[in-house]
This record gives structure tokens, C-alpha cells and sequence, in this order.
């Protein structure tokens, strides 16, 4: 879980590569029709791949590993491509304000796809379709948005989550940097309910019988894996991964492997 620290040095790092991607595309050394041959991969031998950790069972830490769906399929990717996985903890902000580009091949961290999003980035074909649920203790008298508009509610900063309660009137919406800080402040009830995606949410709270999903809400979310614009070539390596894993079967086996159901 990364620390506010953490955070901002990672910032830094990431304004400095910015930076410096600016200073060499005015520099005459190198051409402004620079082929993406010649930038991918961004490192060497490896594909680097920028995810928002922890956010289970997508991605998250065990025994010193990145595992979860993303990082499965992240593997099946880099294998594609002959190349070792390389991963980045970045920040959600980060990948949906698509600057994870300057530093990554690809973003993958159960991203939903959005018209707002598809102006600043690329996205695979879907590989999952993800609506949105409410969660809340039980006893807790919130059973749909009308009474939880007064309560506080956890989402996660700059998802859809967050976006749709505030579309929907909730007056006391908490956020918080990534999901496992939002389960985290359920269970110690520095927050009335949660508001995300069915799938991290249910995950989080599937062994905890004193919580439920109060209402679920069809939004037609569905998720992409993010490739930086003008990549065809990228965007064609990934699509290609998406369909082996889906005609093989293997997608609905990972499915299967961190969900527990088809």
C-alpha cells in the first residue's frame, strides 16, 4: 500500500520523465515522426506495464509478488512479445490522465473504458464487463442511493465509482487513493458504505458476512487495458493476447482462478 510519501516521489519521477520526453522531442537529435519501432519498448528487453497496487484481486502484493487477473494477463502479454514483465506502481491519476505513457508500454489496472478516457489513450477490445455496487455493514440502514445520500461513502478517487455518486446526489463522499484504503475504512467504519466495481468490491467483503452489497447498478462498464495513442502496433500486440487468452478459454479460467465463479 503505498504511503502519501510514496506517492510524491513517485510524482516527481514521473514529472522528470515527462520533463525530459519534452526536452528531447525539441532537441535536434531525433526526429518528430519518431516510428514506434523505435519506442517500444519504452525499456529494453521488458514491457513495462503501469498498475494502481493494491486493488484485489486485479493487482496486488503476495509474498513479495505482484499476482492477480491484471498481472496474469500483463504475463500473457509480455510473453506475446518476447519480452520480460516489468511493473510500475503508479497511481490511478496518473493512468487515467494518460501520462503513465511517458514512463510505461501499457496500462493495465482495471480501467473502465469512457469517451473521456478514449480522448487521452487507446484501449484494447474489453475483456471484462464490470457494473457498480453499493456495500454496506449490515444493520447499517442504507439499502439504495436515496439512503445512503446522507451517510458518508467511500469510493476511490478519479474512477467511475466516484463519478456516478456524485452524478447520483450523495452529499458526503469520501475518497480515498486506492481500493484497498476504501475496504480498509469500511471495515473500521470510518465510512457508512462503499461505492465501486462489483468486482473488487464483492472480492473484498466475500468472506465477511456482516457485509452486502445493498443494490448493484448497471452501468455497461466494461474494462480495457490502455495503450498510449498513435501505438497501433501495441494496441495490435495486446488485442491479439486478449483473443488467444478468450479462445483458448483461459480467460474464463483466470476468471475462474481470482473470482471464483464463471
Amino acid at each position: 500500500m503505498r504511503s502519501p510519501k510514496k506517492k510524491f516521489a513517485a510524482a516527481v519521477a514521473l514529472s522528470s520523465v515527462a520533463l525530459l520526453a519534452m526536452t528531447a522531442c525539441g532537441s535536434d537529435s531525433g526526429s518528430s515522426s519518431e516510428s514506434e519501432g523505435a519506442s517500444f519498448p519504452i525499456n529494453e528487453g521488458k514491457l513495462t506495464i503501469c498498475s494502481d497496487i493494491p486493488y484485489e484481486p486485479f493487482e496486488f502484493v503476495k509474498d513479495g509478488k505482484n499476482v492477480g487477473f491484471d498481472m496474469d494477463v500483463a504475463a500473457e502479454i509480455a510473453k506475446d512479445a518476447k519480452l520480460e514483465l516489468n511493473v510500475i506502481d503508479a497511481s490511478f491519476d496518473s493512468i487515467e490522465s494518460g501520462l503513465f505513457s511517458t514512463q510505461c508500454d501499457i496500462a493495465i489496472s482495471s480501467i473502465s473504458i469512457t469517451d473521456a478516457r478514449k480522448e487521452k489513450m487507446d484501449f484494447s477490445t474489453p475483456y471484462m464487463d464490470d457494473d457498480l455496487v453499493l456495500i454496506a455493514k449490515n444493520g447499517s440502514g442504507i439499502t439504495d442511493l436515496e439512503t445512503a445520500k446522507d451517510k458518508k461513502v467511500g469510493v476511490q478517487q478519479a474512477t467511475t465509482g466516484e463519478k456516478y455518486g456524485k452524478e447520483q446526489g450523495l452529499n458526503n463522499i469520501v475518497g480515498y487513493e486506492d481500493a484497498g484504503l476504501q475496504t480498509q475504512a469500511l471495515l473500521a467504519n470510518q465510512v457508512d458504505a462503499v461505492l465501486g466495481n462489483q468486482s473488487v468490491l464483492g472480492y473484498a467483503v466475500k468472506d465477511k458476512p456482516d457485509y452486502k452489497a445493498v443494490a448493484n447498478f448497471k452501468t455497461g462498464e466494461q474494462l480495457g487495458v490502455a495503450v498510449p495513442k498513435d501505438k497501433a502496433d501495441t494496441l495490435e500486440l495486446v488485442n491479439g493476447t486478449l483473443k488467444r487468452l478468450t479462445d483458448a478459454g483461459t480467460m474464463e479460467e483466470l476468471t475462474v482462478k481470482w473470482f471464483g465463479e464463471k
